[in-house]
């Protein structure tokens, strides 16, 4: 055990992550580019939406300038109709977390581990994604790609959540996400797990290549992999917790 990180602080992603992602992103990536005159049947547009599925993970603003570089007019214009379609969506679409999720935060939490949120989404957006499942009060720290100076793969993001709780080293970081620019980012900031999840856009083989140092089918697996790969989680004791964990039931609107 001497050996394994000693875990304090768990960031995960949340589209893909924790929640289904029920295509709501590239959708609304597809709307926004529309508003730009690539419509949807062309070849521009095919080739528009492969760079969105290889980008996913990224900035919004970040995926935009690969869509539409040297031109900041464009990518600004579609960034406002990105988070519109995006925000009306999600008011649309009955948010649903990944089956065992509720258990495995709550067992963390029994621990005294802390809980982050990372993800691409606006904050208002984030915080109706939270507000859907009850999870409000639940993660010590949420923040978006917006909130800091780099967006994923860059580390900026993974360092501004152990900075607001005041982690000690950056080895107490597991990065648990779905997608590539996610996995690099835990990496780049020395986390002490980067965790890769099968739930999201990017395969196995994407997730390893960016620096996972576990693949998982899903989020229901982490537990095991906490319970293996690293030393105390927070300041209890995660095997009791996995057996009695806090109940957290996710509830729809």
């Amino acid at each position: 055990m001497a050996d394994k990180p000693q875990i304090t602080l768990i960031c995960c992603g949340l589209l893909g992550t924790l929640i289904a992602d029920q295509g709501v992103v590239e959708r609304s990536f597809a709307e926004a580019i529309a508003t730009q005159g690539v419509i949807s049947g062309t070849s521009a547009y095919a080739r528009r939406m492969t760079q969105v599925h290889q980008a996913r993970g990224r900035a919004a603003g970040d995926v935009l300038r690969t869509l539409f570089p040297d031109n900041e007019a464009r990518v600004q214009a579609g960034l406002l109709a990105f988070g519109k379609s995006l925000a009306d969506a999600i008011g649309r679409t009955q948010v649903r977390p990944f089956p065992g999720t509720g258990q495995v935060l709550g067992g963390l939490a029994a621990t005294g581990c802390r809980l982050g949120v990372l993800t691409t989404l606006p904050r208002p957006v984030l915080h109706a994604v939270l507000a859907a499942v009850g999870w409000q009060e639940l993660f010590d720290v949420t923040l978006s790609t917006d909130e800091v100076p780099r967006g994923c793969p860059a580390p900026d993001i993974a360092l501004a959540a152990m900075l607001r709780v005041g982690v000690g080293d950056v080895s107490e970081l597991a990065m648990v996400h779905s997608t590539g620019a996610g996995v690099e980012s835990g990496r780049r900031a020395g986390a002490g797990l980067v965790a890769g999840v099968l739930t999201g856009p990017h395969s196995a083989a994407r997730l390893t290549a960016s620096g996972a140092t576990h693949i998982m089918p899903s989020i229901a697996d982490l537990p095991g992999v906490l319970a293996s790969a690293v030393g105390p989680v927070g300041a209890g004791d995660w095997e009791n917790a996995k057996v009695q964990p806090r109940p957290l039931e996710p509830h729809s609107r």
